[in-house]
């Protein structure tokens, strides 16, 4: 299992749409609007790499409304 944080830009005044929209999405654990340098962050889970690229660009990146993207892959410890 593959986990990474997204880091996410949106859109002025879309921010909670964004995040409603991620928490429905298959992959996506949790999502939430943050303060800060970015407007809200999900961290997101998938079999492998292939499947986690696969989720972000299929899935996340398209939500209305969000703008950037920033992945923050999650190393066992």
């Amino acid at each position: 299992m593959i986990e990474a944080y997204v880091l996410i830009h949106t859109d002025i005044r879309k921010t909670r749409q964004v995040v409603e929209e991620l928490r429905k999405i298959h992959g996506v654990v949790t999502a939430a609007v943050v303060a800060g340098p970015y407007d809200a962050i999900a961290r997101i889970e998938a079999v492998d790499l292939d499947s986690l690229g696969k989720l972000l660009v299929n899935k996340i990146q398209g939500v209305d409304g969000l703008n950037r993207t920033l992945t923050c892959s999650i190393t066992a410890s």
